[in-house]
């Protein structure tokens, strides 16, 4: 287990070091990592965080079904694909999510629901999608926001007693789902 969790170690370093080379496409947007210790795991994610004011114009833009357009794959965030890293296997929604590396996208639809797509394809530029990467499509909470989110935020908050949330919140939407860790 321990030698598993070493490799586990060293293949997150190489990942994050690479980030750099990955980012020599030009980036638009500020960057963030947030990470969480749930029942004694360790779950991460790296992500771009697009504002909802157009980058060049400096004006509002609509995000659902607009900018993230409804029943088309998107990246969850801007420049380099959203990176989900988790050291032991979790629960994540009704999915079991192995221990290791993946890339995070979403696919919103236009009733309004959303599913997060976990994919085993790594170190990409966000809109480089391989469905046959697919490992697995979660089914989205979604709840509206008291108020609006100028800024991508991911969050990944620990609950009181066991388990914890993945939140998504950017414009006037929360997606999330639950996280726990497998025994």
């Amino acid at each position: 287990m321990k030698k598993r969790s070493f490799k586990l170690t060293i293949a997150i370093t190489a990942i994050l070091c690479a980030l750099p080379i990955m980012a020599q496409q030009k980036r638009l947007s500020p960057h963030e990592t947030v990470s969480a210790v749930i029942d004694g795991n360790r779950v991460t994610v790296v992500y771009g965080r697009p504002y909802t004011k157009d980058p060049k114009t400096g004006e509002n833009r609509k995000i659902w079904g607009k900018l993230v357009p409804y029943g088309k794959v998107w990246r969850t965030g801007a420049d380099e694909a959203t990176l989900l890293i988790t050291q032991k296997a979790i629960v994540l929604g009704k999915t079991t999510i192995p221990a290791g590396a993946y890339t995070v996208y979403t696919l919103p639809a236009e009733d309004g629901s959303a599913k997060l797509i976990i994919n085993k394809q790594i170190g990409q530029w966000g809109t480089e999608y391989d469905e046959k990467q697919d490992l697995a499509r979660i089914d989205l909470k979604k709840d509206p926001l008291g108020t609006p989110v100028d800024q991508l935020t991911i969050a990944i908050e620990k609950n009181s007693s066991s388990g914890g949330t993945l939140k998504m919140m950017w414009e006037n939407t929360q997606f999330s789902a639950p996280i726990t860790v497998q025994p």
